[in-house]
């Protein structure tokens, strides 16, 4: 029997905005179990949180996203150094952290993986005082996140034909990134993003070998993206291979520094805000509780490379 539960319901979210037939699954999933739990929908930007919260204050031990990345972002950050367990209905449009945790989608068996499943710790990073679970990014990472939000229609074709339209007129900026005890890199990059899952969504592996349970966050550096080089960046981008470009530098950190010629956007888990020149990355190591199916290979598989900054082929 699964604890106290609440449900929050993105109607704007990914599928959810099309066929809102989650909503009356979700009811017949509380009364067919006989759970203690009620399913309560947002209405506005960041009311998952406020929804979470109040969930905590009234004994809920777990707190159900049924959304994207943006919903979860948004669930999880009430519910980071809590006891209370995250559990993730994915059905965005890109679902990074569920597919990185094995997690399947509605239909697909997500509910029974809230019955049989079991509860884990994961890390969280937190970039200007804004918690991230599944990546953030600066520079290009940032500016397509803006663009897309502001879509109608979402998924991965949207995706491409908003990053083919950016590229075209983007202008790299200057970074350094800092890790504590010295510079591992100066100079012009098109994107930096730090990621504490594999990947941004839709099987699309920014850090390939990044873990959320590892204590240590994953920056991948872009330095260059053209209409030549965009392609093959793309393919490997997919096919877990972007370790091997000469395009791409690969640090592993608890903490970042990371600077550049003056203010501008950042995300989080896809949500974009403004940012100050200078920004810190760190991560809280196992600082949140997730429901994960018995068998969750991406989260927990591997050892990772050593704990401590580094460089991979670049």
């Amino acid at each position: 029997m699964l604890p106290r539960a609440r449900f929050i319901f993105n109607p704007r979210s990914g599928h959810n905005a099309r066929d809102p037939w989650l909503w009356e699954r979700t009811r017949a999933f509380i009364a067919e179990h006989r759970l203690d739990a009620a399913v309560v929908p947002t209405e506005r930007p960041l009311h998952a949180t406020e929804l979470a919260l109040r969930a905590l204050d009234e004994g809920c031990r777990l707190v159900v996203a049924i959304g994207g990345d943006g919903t979860m972002n948004e669930v999880a950050s009430a519910l980071v150094g809590t006891e209370a367990a995250l559990g993730l209905i994915p059905c965005g449009s890109g679902n990074g952290l569920g597919r990185h945790l094995g997690i399947p989608g509605p239909g697909r068996g997500a509910f029974r993986a809230l019955l049989d499943g079991h509860t884990r710790r994961i890390d969280t990073g937190v970039v200007a005082g804004h918690p991230f679970f599944n990546a953030m990014g600066l520079g290009f990472d940032a500016e397509i996140s803006a663009r897309f939000n502001a879509l109608e229609a979402r998924g991965l074709r949207a995706y491409a034909r908003t990053a083919l339209k950016a590229l075209l007129g983007y202008r790299p900026d200057h970074y350094t990134i800092r890790v504590p005890g010295g510079v591992e890199h100066r100079g012009q990059a098109f994107l930096v993003a730090v990621a504490n899952s594999d990947q941004y969504g839709n099987d699309c592996y920014i850090a390939p070998r990044a873990r959320v349970d590892d204590g240590l966050l994953d920056l991948t550096l872009l330095r260059r993206l053209t209409l030549f080089n965009a392609l093959p960046l793309a393919e490997r981008l997919f096919t877990k291979r972007l370790d091997g470009s000469p395009s791409v530098v690969r640090l592993r950190a608890a903490r970042f520094f990371i600077e550049r010629s003056g203010p501008g956007l950042l995300h989080t888990d896809g949500e974009v805000r403004p940012c100050e020149p200078l920004v810190e990355v760190a991560v809280r190591p196992a600082s949140l509780r997730v429901v994960v199916p018995r068998q969750s290979p991406g989260a927990f598989g591997e050892p990772a490379a050593p704990a401590r900054a580094r460089r991979a082929t670049a």
